[in-house]
């Protein structure tokens, strides 16, 4: 502990205007001005995104002119005129860009948000009817991972009075005979209790518990609209709870696109529970049969009597004390008033005025601020540190060593970061790590020994794996190799959490897919009890995927065991998020087919390679899956990899298509060693895999002269799959042979059914390539989905076109990078992602079917979307690019091969 008084000998008085409002502040000329409005201003809408001015998160007005503020320091903007989102505008008095954002739904996670609309602000202020040129020369410097890059556009265009047309989706509905209702869902078999998920407030409100979390997905709306649904109360009545350990179900981790189809209907049967046993109640207090009885807003009425009574009235602040039985019946699609109606997001207006709602914006009293050094490589550790030069800085607080783990807490964020820097200068590590080479990596993955199984219909099986062979009757062999790198999450916002231990009872606030795994593992390395641990959910950072909010958790933990009875805001850097998060996996697939005489698919051979996409084992004996249990002095052990044999999951998800072909040979070749860090990232591997199958359809297709449309639906059986290509061809107005190939625009088609049960995708993706750079344009997308029952339309087309955009950064732009000792693709220059100028127009058609089960979208994109552009650069310029990214380099060799 510090127990020298604070350093004051550099700080100064220095007085900023900020929002109308002049204030005082006593600080060191050379603090970010970011770190003084968050932190002693208390305006969070700013965010920490980079540290390097690189990603706009942090953008705030100076005298009018968009600036990053991470990097300014707050003395050089004494006396001049500074605005942030909390001062353009309330939710009670919009500013347009504001309303605006919120009209066009242009937010998913919103972390990128206030820095969006400052930057459109100072745009609109200069030119008040910009051209798309200045938008977007106005939105260079802002990045947004979720991908709503077309709706932003189309909300300054609305703000500036000239909105975009067309809308962002056509929803099409086609009612179906309803779905036979079987057991309960899962969750509800696992919690049974109906106080479990339904609560009624005495205020007049119904809150409702989710043990699922929102990543940016919408699905607390979601969530918001079923219940409100089935127990016949208004939207604005219904309150959503998420992922607490301390009040929600255990609903595990948030992920595979299930959310709607395992928490959303537990939800439904729970409130459809609850709405029947209000009414028994009610028919007793009113003296009426249930069939006589109405139900409006929570008040159930008698039209005969006249009399009424409201749910608040007969269980407000009661329990139930019964489980759902199933007893209560959901309503029938035809029945449904919200369902299949799109809604505003019910955490739109936060993020749009910048209230404080991620975990980074957490500010406890007397928190204090942590930060970590990460070692410089996988297998460096630790030396010697000079802690002694650390202690002594200014806040300075604690210095935390344990092992190859580093910390320090400060009392201010400025102080934490400059302790860190010190403590990482004066380190000294052993690194003893070797990674393979990068440029030859695909052919070191096939080289490794491998453990192969045989897939049927989507399931492994224990069988014998047949050898390739050619059919006799083929008289065309088509040969093709494709290749996905390591990707990383890169949400825009690195990872955070905040802990307090106090009185022996540990408290951690976090943005992890998975509270309930999240505090197992943290009691298993902390050597705690499960109930002396709670984990409580608070939005983060776009993210679908295993990234590092689970290792930031129990950083945060380990700083807060130093400083009992204060809290800690632990956040990684950029450098920390890039560099040590763990990663989607790189893949190599293999495919081979044949036609006959008639064109005809004969042979179809599909052979995955690839290391493990999940990496979250329950903790056990030294095992854990948290980054830095295994630097510790008593280090825990790394999970060891292992193949996942379940249907559709892990390197084989999606590697079965859905066509009809009557020869296939599907072999997924499980390798144990990934030399890096590995898990889950959004699609497993679904993303390599219609990648290739999608790829290879289109170069049969033209090995065949056919349409690749008309291709596909020849062996398509499935009518709903047929329904959406068909949907997406007639959206694109797709003109078989209209775009003569080389002219530099090329239109390409990819489709898939999410694991072969949930969401059907179609996509069509217009691009010109430059021949001379070799750089892809991307113009115009459509993407056509049916996902059963559609919830709120919206947002399915919002996650439809976010899911486009970040499929498209990963195909165009993205690999992590690595030298022979360490991670080199530390910030957004060494990893960039898609940016507003390149982002297309995006247009979906929605597709409800009333009376079908609700299924998941959230992933269903991921591989039609580098299908897509593959087939529209070959369209385009006549070559085939299999192996991601398609950077200009790689590009123009591929064109100097063909010779073109």
């Amino acid at each position: 502990m510090n127990l020298f008084p604070r350093i004051e000998a550099t700080m100064r008085d220095i007085v900023l205007h900020v929002n109308g409002r002049v204030h005082h502040v006593r600080i060191e000329p050379d603090t970010p001005l970011l770190y003084v409005l968050r932190n002693d201003l208390g305006l969070k809408a700013a965010k920490f995104g980079c540290g390097s001015g690189q990603c706009g998160a942090c953008t705030v007005l100076i005298d009018g002119q968009a600036r990053p503020s991470c990097r300014l320091p707050v003395g050089s903007v004494e006396g001049r005129e500074i605005t942030t989102l909390e001062g353009l505008g309330t939710a009670d008095a919009l500013d347009p860009v504001q309303r605006a954002f919120v009209e066009e739904g242009a937010v998913q996670c919103g972390f990128c948000t206030p820095g969006i609309i400052m930057a459109a602000r100072a745009l609109l202020n200069r030119h008040p009817h910009p051209t798309e040129e200045q938008i977007h020369a106005a939105l260079a410097p802002n990045l947004c991972r979720c991908g709503v890059y077309d709706r932003v556009r189309r909300a300054i265009y609305r703000a500036a009075g000239q909105p975009w047309s067309p809308s962002s989706y056509e929803l099409k509905e086609q009612a179906d005979q309803e779905f036979a209702q079987g057991a309960l869902p899962s969750p509800l078999r696992q919690t049974p209790a109906l106080d479990a998920w339904i609560r009624f407030d005495v205020e007049g409100t119904v809150t409702v518990f989710s043990g699922k979390v929102e990543l940016g997905q919408d699905l607390r709306t979601s969530i918001a609209m079923i219940a409100a649904e089935e127990l016949d109360v208004s939207l604005g009545r219904v309150r959503v709870i998420m992922a607490d350990t301390g009040q929600s179900p255990d609903e595990g981790y948030t992920g595979s696109s299930m959310s709607l189809e395992t928490s959303g209907n537990a939800v439904r049967y729970a409130a459809a529970e609850a709405r029947y046993l209000l009414l028994l109640e009610a028919s007793e207090e009113l003296s009426a049969p249930i069939s006589r009885l109405t139900v409006s807003d929570g008040t159930i009425s008698d039209p005969l009597s006249g009399c009424s009574i409201t749910y608040w009235e007969l269980q407000g602040g009661k329990c139930f004390g019964c489980p759902v039985t199933g007893v209560g019946r959901p309503k029938q699609a035809g029945d449904y008033r919200l369902l299949g109606r799109s809604q505003e997001r019910l955490d739109l207006l936060a993020k749009v005025t910048g209230r404080a709602v991620f975990v980074h914006d957490l500010d406890l009293p007397g928190m204090l601020h942590g930060r970590v050094v990460r070692p410089p490589a996988y297998n460096a550790r630790l030396v010697s540190v000079d802690e002694a030069a650390v202690i002594h800085m200014p806040g300075v607080v604690a210095v935390v060593r344990d092992g190859s783990f580093l910390g320090v807490v400060a009392e201010r964020e400025e102080q934490a970061e400059r302790a860190m820097e010190a403590l990482r200068d004066g380190a000294t590590w052993q690194n003893d790590t070797y990674l393979p080479p990068q440029e030859t990596f695909a052919e070191y993955m096939l080289a490794q020994a491998d453990k192969p199984y045989l897939l049927i219909d989507g399931a492994p099986v224990e069988a014998p794996i047949p050898e390739i062979s050619v059919p006799p009757e083929a008289t065309h062999t088509l040969t093709a190799t494709y290749y996905r790198p390591y990707h990383s999450h890169a949400s825009l916002g690195p990872s955070a959490a905040v802990a307090l231990l106090d009185g022996g009872k540990l408290t951690v606030w976090t943005h992890s897919q998975g509270v309930y795994p999240v505090r197992a593992g943290l009691a298993h390395v902390l050597g705690m009890p499960l109930e002396d641990i709670r984990c409580i959910h608070v939005d983060g950072p776009g993210s679908f995927g295993h990234n590092g909010a689970d290792d930031a958790a129990l950083d945060a933990a380990l700083l807060a065991r130093a400083v009992p009875g204060r809290a800690v805001s632990l956040k990684w850097t950029r450098a920390d998020e890039n560099k040590w998060e763990p990663y989607g996996p790189a893949t190599v697939i293999r495919m081979q087919g044949s036609l006959n005489a008639a064109g005809e698919v004969i042979d179809w051979n599909h052979d995955v390679y690839g290391y493990t996409h999940v990496l979250r084992p329950r903790p056990h004996e030294r095992v854990v899956s948290l980054l830095a249990a295994w630097y510790l002095a008593e280090p825990f052990d790394r999970p060891q990899a292992q193949p996942m044999l379940s249907p559709q999951t892990d390197i084989h998800r999606n590697a079965d298509p859905l066509y009809t072909f009557s020869r296939r040979r599907i072999v997924g070749h499980f390798l144990p060693n990934s030399p890096l860090r590995t898990s889950a990232l959004r699609g497993l591997g679904s993303f390599a895999n219609v990648f290739a199958l999608e790829s290879f359809v289109d170069e049969m297709a033209a090995l065949a002269g056919v349409d690749p449309i008309e291709f596909r639906l020849r062996y398509l059986a499935d009518e709903r799959a047929r329904a959406v290509v068909s949907a997406a061809a007639e959206k694109a107005c797709w003109q078989p042979g209209a775009r003569p190939r080389g002219d530099g625009r090329g239109r390409g088609f990819a489709f898939a059914q999410y694991k072969n049960r949930q969401v059907y995708v179609a996509a069509v993706v217009d691009v010109r390539v430059d021949r001379d750079t070799g750089r892809i344009a991307l113009e115009h997308a459509v993407i056509a989905a049916e996902a059963g029952q559609a919830v709120n339309p919206d947002s399915l087309s919002s996650q439809l076109e976010g899911g486009l955009i970040q499929s498209a950064s990963w195909t165009l732009k993205e690999e992590v990078t690595f030298s022979r000792q360490e991670i080199t693709s530390s910030d957004w220059r060494r990893y960039p992602i898609l940016r507003f100028a390149e982002a297309p127009r995006i247009e979906t058609v929605v597709w409800s079917r009333p009376g079908l089960p609700i299924l998941g979208v959230g992933e269903g994109v991921m591989g039609p979307a580098p299908a897509a552009i593959a087939n529209a650069v070959y369209d385009a310029v006549g070559v085939r690019l299999r192996r991601i990214p398609f950077t200009p380099e790689r590009v123009r060799a591929a064109l100097e091969q063909l010779g073109k």
